[in-house]
């Protein structure tokens, strides 16, 4: 408490050394645009302000906490010069509470109430029990009771004890719904927020207007505690068709402020990432080195978890769980539970929560048990110096400006640079990155809720082709291949694949493994079967000379049961020797494509409807026969 009344002091002095010289001008604002990155937004807010001849302080209020001070811009037109911009966090303001976590709040207060009032009428049940129980006796000691007057004793005795048990248990019944009524409420209001009260975040921006008039401002800033990452809905309805794929970003933002009705965009840019290039390093060869290591990690194709609040124990919903360095990403359900795809060279995970410490753990291929800390918010401060119209004074009296103040003449001034239906977008290719400006006015609030948003819709032209490793797994996987995806703009995600009108599950748009062709998994179809077993007709050991051979022959059928023809192919494999006493000798083929340097055996065919293939694959191993080896 003395930690925040002195940082309340703080910027109480601050304010009071940057505002002395004068008037002060308190503006609130609406969000209109926002610009959601990977990680963080920004966020612009515009309004036209009236002010008198001379120096003012517009003091913009009611802002997120979380803004980076380093980020702030402002724009002002007319004829004004800005002379100072300064951020801070009012502590002593804190910003409002939603209407609906207050309504909750009052709720739980409400219950607990009721939950007490249950409390006080056990204690006095207890209490009549009590005294029921020590006066049990009656008559005195050198008294005989009658007949008559022990009957009607027990019969107050059993009627007062029963009245009482009964009300006990009625109250004990009443506190157990309130308990649990309570904790509804509680998780219910985790979905919204943390407990946390956080600071009014603020921009003072100083300007000296030539003359008095109304003035447009603009005022932009980059916050946390906001972030996308993209998700599909991959539709084929059949394999003669061209294959539609629905783009959508699941937005979500815990700033603090909500963002009703914006200008809303997605950028596949992220401005927490780092724009150092990677570097090789020397390559030392000797005899007791190794080569060097650049931390690729390798880990399963689907990550579980559960998430929960160090202070607690309790479970975190609405947690963002991102594979670090890509835009693959999910979020926690109401149990705290998260299931996500990984890609093929596995990775670290980053989990985020509004309020608590974000944490990366790298993922092997277990359950992950993840726990947050709280975080401390701390007071940022940033003065910033600029110049606008009618500033040429004193832009040449203080040439040694902050770096990332740009000047423009004619009136413009600019700090620090630069859902069934679906909703009307447009792609904007920018030099590195991709901007999806959502045409239609959005409102996504500030509860950390994820919100899905269909950003845009293709339909690609796409050849489909079977594809069966039966000797590991006898489905058969329907692969459909596109061409020039490149010009999409496409991102990493999981996608939910619709297969002839029905879900058949998950996949994961796996874009760092794509060339000229992009290959999406459709799942697997039930229509084409595939049947891999040994002949054993062919299964022979015999005995040549010093040598032993040994054959091993199978059939793999394939069988069409849809109405329209396929392409497949099929993979197996035979043994490759890596001893020259061991010699594989290749007998059946089926015309299948042998890699002799990987014992690949492929076989690529089309395949008309209801018709059936089949393939043998039938190889020798010979051996000295003194040695014992192990052939499938």
């Amino acid at each position: 408490m003395i930690k925040k009344i002195a940082i309340a002091l703080l910027c109480f002095l601050s304010v009071s050394s940057f505002a002395q010289d004068s008037a002060e001008k308190e503006v609130k604002t609406d969000v209109n645009e926002v610009t959601v990155f990977i990680e963080g937004a920004q966020v612009t807010r515009k309004k036209a302000v009236e002010l008198p001849q001379g120096k003012t302080v517009v003091k913009f209020v009611n802002l997120s906490p979380f803004i980076d001070a380093k980020s702030v811009q402002v724009k002002a037109n007319g004829e004004l010069t800005v002379l100072s911009v300064n951020h801070q966090q009012n502590f002593i303001n804190k910003l409002d509470k939603p209407k609906e976590l207050v309504d909750l709040e009052a709720k739980v207060r409400s219950i607990d109430e009721k939950i007490n009032l249950e409390n006080t009428y056990l204690s006095i049940v207890g209490e009549q029990l009590a005294f029921l129980q020590q006066n049990r006796d009656i008559g005195g000691k050198n008294q005989e009771t009658s007949i008559v007057n022990l009957k009607e004793t027990m019969t107050f005795y059993s009627t007062q004890l029963s009245a009482l048990k009964l009300k006990e248990i009625e109250h004990n019944k009443n506190i157990q719904e309130h308990r649990k009524q309570r904790s509804d409420l509680e998780n219910q209001i985790k979905t919204l927020t943390s407990k946390k009260e956080y600071p009014n975040g603020e921009v003072l921006v100083k300007v000296d207007a030539k003359r008095a008039g109304t003035f447009e401002f603009e005022v932009s800033y980059l916050v946390n505690n906001a972030g996308w990452f993209p998700t599909y809905d991959i539709r084929a309805r059949n394999i003669s068709e061209p294959i539609q794929i629905i783009y959508k970003a699941n937005v979500r933002q815990e700033t603090k402020e909500d963002w009703k009705n914006v200008k809303l965009r997605f950028s596949s840019s992220n401005p927490n990432s780092s724009g150092v290039a990677p570097e090789l390093k020397t390559y030392f060869l000797n005899y007791n080195s190794i080569p060097p290591v650049y931390n690729i990690k390798q880990g399963n194709n689907i990550a579980k978890g559960n998430v929960t609040s160090a202070e607690d124990g309790m479970s975190l919903p609405g947690v963002s769980v991102v594979v670090k360095g890509t835009t693959i990403g999910t979020t926690t359900d109401v149990n705290g539970d998260f299931t996500l795809t990984m890609p093929s060279n596995g990775g670290s995970l980053v989990f985020s929560f509004v309020g608590l410490k974000s944490r990366e753990m790298p993922y092997y291929g277990s359950y992950m048990n993840v726990s947050l800390e709280p975080e401390s918010v701390a007071l940022e401060e940033v003065v910033v110096t600029a110049y606008g119209i009618n500033a040429e004074r004193e832009e040449r009296a203080l040439s040694g400006r902050v770096a990332g103040v740009q000047v423009k003449k004619g009136g413009a001034m600019k700090i620090r640079g630069s859902s069934s239906l679906a909703i009307p977008s447009e792609m904007v290719v920018k030099q590195t990155t991709v901007d999806f400006e959502i045409k239609t006015p959005y409102t996504v609030l500030s509860d950390n809720k994820s919100y899905a948003v269909d950003m845009v819709a293709y339909e690609l032209p796409a050849s489909y082709q079977y594809y069966c490793v039966p000797k590991v797994q006898k489905d058969a996987f329907l692969i459909a291949n596109i061409v020039d995806w490149e010009k999409y703009s496409l991102l990493e995600g999981e996608a939910n694949i619709f297969f002839e009108d029905s879900y058949v599950g998950k996949t994961l748009l796996n874009l760092s493994a794509a060339n000229d062709t992009l290959s999406i998994s459709l799942g697997k179809d039930k229509s084409v079967s595939v049947n891999r077993e040994k002949v054993k007709d062919f299964t022979t050991k015999q005995f040549i000379g010093n040598k032993k051979e040994e054959t091993r022959s199978w059939l793999t059928t394939v069988k069409n049961n849809k109405n329209q023809p396929i392409s497949m192919i099929i993979l197996d494999q035979a043994p490759v020797s890596t001893l020259e006493e061991i010699e594989v000798q290749m007998q059946d083929l089926s015309a299948g494509k042998h890699d002799k340097e990987t014992g690949e055996v492929k076989w690529e065919f089309k395949l008309e409807p209801n018709a059936k293939k089949e393939f043998a694959l039938k190889y020798s191993v010979k051996y000295p026969k003194d040695r014992k080896l192990v052939i499938e």
